[in-house]
């Protein structure tokens, strides 16, 4: 009998543990984030307030930084206007933001040249899976830490403008 009551003790226990883990949604009431600028050369993403730099977080980018995104799985982050289109509280990354690439100009460039142009770039936390990452080590997106992202996720509202500078 006492073994039982051990194992649900223990049980209990863990049951409690969980309900008191830290959640990964935050909340913010802070000044409206009107825009998030992303600087590919210094590898910085800025969270702005207008002219007012609310947050500052270094990023990794794509796997080839370099230049702006074409095509589809040519490793690179987009350069230019966009604005955040989407969350994923699920995502396989540590939440995520969609940017609304490709935007007009980029499909009709890749259309011109006969390729796809790509999709599916976010800002994000890291991999949910383990594995091995270090620097630019995304397929095209905006990677940061998961404690910073669990407040990007926060203060970011979806139709924020994010430009991409090289």
């Amino acid at each position: 009998m006492r073994p039982i009551r051990i194992c649900l003790l223990i049980a209990g226990l863990m049951g409690l543990a969980a309900c008191a883990a830290p959640s990964k949604f935050k909340t913010y009431n802070g000044p409206e984030v009107t825009r998030v600028i992303v600087n590919k050369g210094q590898r910085e993403m800025m969270l702005m307030h207008h002219d007012q730099v609310l947050k500052s977080h270094k990023v990794d980018l794509g796997f080839a930084p370099e230049g702006h995104k074409e095509f589809e799985g040519d490793g690179k982050t987009p350069e230019g206007e966009y604005t955040v289109d989407r969350r994923n509280p699920n995502s396989s990354f540590h939440l995520s933001l969609g940017i609304s690439y490709p935007n007009e100009q980029d499909i009709a460039f890749a259309k011109a040249a006969g390729k796809k142009p790509g999709g599916d770039i976010f800002i994000h936390g890291e991999p949910n899976k383990l594995g091995i990452f270090g620097p630019d080590w995304t397929a095209g997106c905006i990677s940061i830490t998961n404690t910073e992202m669990e407040r990007v996720y926060a203060m970011v509202s979806d139709g924020t403008p994010v430009t991409i500078n090289p």
